[in-house]
């Protein structure tokens, strides 16, 4: 697909406080946007997942698995959430990244 697509990354441990913050301090019927309100490029993530493998890896971008109606940037607005409850994000995309290779490296053991 498009590693240029730029997407806005929030891991999960973050979204599930977010979920319980908003229960304990949201504004009743206020929509919010659980995010972390930054974009990455897929091809960065890639690269930075790559960088913690000791696997050897060859990235091959396949143009039919192109979406044709593709957003380039897709990034949310967190002010509302953070003025209102209070929250932002606290894990690292690093982080994110580190501890997904970690779990998965358990589980093929």
């Amino acid at each position: 697909g498009n590693l240029d697509a730029a997407r806005d990354f929030t891991d999960v441990r973050d979204t599930v406080r977010a979920y319980r913050d908003i229960v304990d301090r949201g504004v009743p019927g206020t929509l919010y946007n659980v995010c972390s309100g930054r974009a990455h490029k897929i091809r960065d993530v890639l690269d930075r997942l790559i960088a913690l493998s000791a696997a050897p890896v060859q990235v091959r971008v396949d143009p039919e698995r192109y979406r044709p109606n593709d957003n380039p940037l897709l990034v949310g607005d967190a002010s509302l959430i953070k003025r209102d409850v209070g929250w932002e994000p606290t894990i690292t995309l690093d982080e994110t990244l580190a501890d997904l290779l970690k779990y998965w490296r358990k589980e093929v053991e």
